[in-house]
């Protein structure tokens, strides 16, 4: 598989404050990743890292299996790392020709892009005449404009309405099922359950996991179960190794389970104990439940 981003043990430092901490991790192509956590975390420093735009403090990272130097790899890389920047009085098509010089980009690309992220009758339009979420579908037509290898980009939704997120991520789904891979930094875990394949958790600049979305933790989900003797239950759930963390609520019992195992087996075994139940559900935990479990134990 193609490696278009390898980080290694990179650490970024502003004076006494470590933004980033021994970070490692690589991007292969065709995938969308995210950068996970809350703001701090040092998700936009990496991203301003490997686009030259923040030094790094130790550590390296290196673009196309290191085959490429960064200035020349820069140029197969579409960003967007901070609001979009275009001048408000010229249009959707006077900006992105203005980028178009810049990046040395055919214009017959301006129609085709502008097509892309549902603007094309709006390429006449007033910059400042845009939604926000419509400027940031521009700056996304602006990013890809050089057809690029990889899209990043930094909370791509922030502040936009529900319509204007829902497009968004849309979109990002769209221009990832063409083969371009994206790296997105985001707060959201909702985003990156919708959206990404592979995640990377940063709390504090460090990485608490990094892997496959549907593999973020080793996790064979949990039961909910009700019974007449809810004490007796817990009791036996909690000499069996297979349950993990046990939660009670009301009459509502919640069992982590440590290895696979399906409601029939469960209700077999609780049978033959005596234990007779009114309730029994299987479900996966969430990404969030995992999230949460994750931060919880570091």
């Amino acid at each position: 598989m193609e490696t278009i981003l390898t980080i290694t043990n990179l650490t970024k430092k502003f004076g006494y404050l470590t933004a980033v901490k021994d970070l490692s991790f690589t991007i292969n192509k065709g995938n969308v990743y995210g950068i996970l956590g809350p703001n701090g975390s040092g998700k936009s420093t990496t991203l301003g890292i490997v686009l030259n735009v923040v030094n790094k403090t130790s550590g390296d990272f290196s673009w196309f299996n290191g085959l490429t130097s960064t200035h020349d790899a820069l140029k197969k890389v579409g960003a967007i790392i901070e609001r979009p920047n275009f001048y408000p009085y010229m249009t959707a098509y006077q900006n992105l020709k203005l980028v178009c010089k810049i990046k040395g980009v055919d214009f017959s690309k301006i129609d085709e892009k502008l097509e892309l992220v549902n603007l094309l009758d709006r390429k006449n339009s007033k910059f400042e005449t845009f939604s926000l979420g419509m400027k940031q579908r521009l700056a996304i037509a602006s990013a890809l404009l050089n057809d690029p290898e990889i899209l990043i980009l930094d909370e791509p939704t922030n502040g936009l309405d529900p319509q204007g997120i829902h497009q968004i991520r849309r979109l990002i789904q769209f221009i990832a099922s063409q083969g371009t891979t994206i790296l997105l930094a985001s707060h959201l875990l909702d985003e990156v359950e919708k959206v990404c394949t592979h995640v990377v958790v940063l709390r504090k600049g460090e990485k608490l996991y990094s892997g496959r979305v549907d593999e973020m933790i080793s996790s064979h989900g949990f039961l909910e179960l009700k019974t007449e003797d809810t004490n007796m239950l817990v009791q036996f759930l909690e000499n069996k190794k297979m349950f993990g963390k046990i939660k009670v609520e009301d009459d509502l019992i919640t069992a982590f389970l440590d290895e696979p195992m399906d409601t029939k087996t469960v209700n077999k075994m609780l049978f033959e104990n005596g234990i007779i139940l009114t309730h029994l559900v299987k479900r996966k935990e969430s990404l969030e439940e995992q999230f949460l479990q994750l931060t919880d134990n570091n």
